[in-house]
């Protein structure tokens, strides 16, 4: 038998949560300001979770690549 999808545990539970928790959308609502305190806590604004997309590695050139890009030039 198979082990569920939602028991696995380690790095493959860290992913992109679109539903933030109510203490998480306050943190975010501060820091842009539309949040102070003595608000309450109840019926906030919609807060826009972005995942941040990670940027691609370049390659690194070797010695000898550079050697003979800069011989060419």
């Amino acid at each position: 038998m198979s082990l569920s999808r939602s028991l696995k545990t380690g790095g493959s539970l860290m992913q992109h949560r679109s539903v933030l928790t109510r203490a998480e959308r306050i943190e975010k609502l501060r820091e842009d300001g539309r949040f102070q305190d003595g608000d309450g806590p109840l019926g906030l604004p919609k807060v826009v979770s972005r995942k941040a997309a990670a940027g691609k590695k370049t390659k690194k050139k070797t010695d000898e690549e550079e050697t003979a890009a800069t011989e060419e030039s």
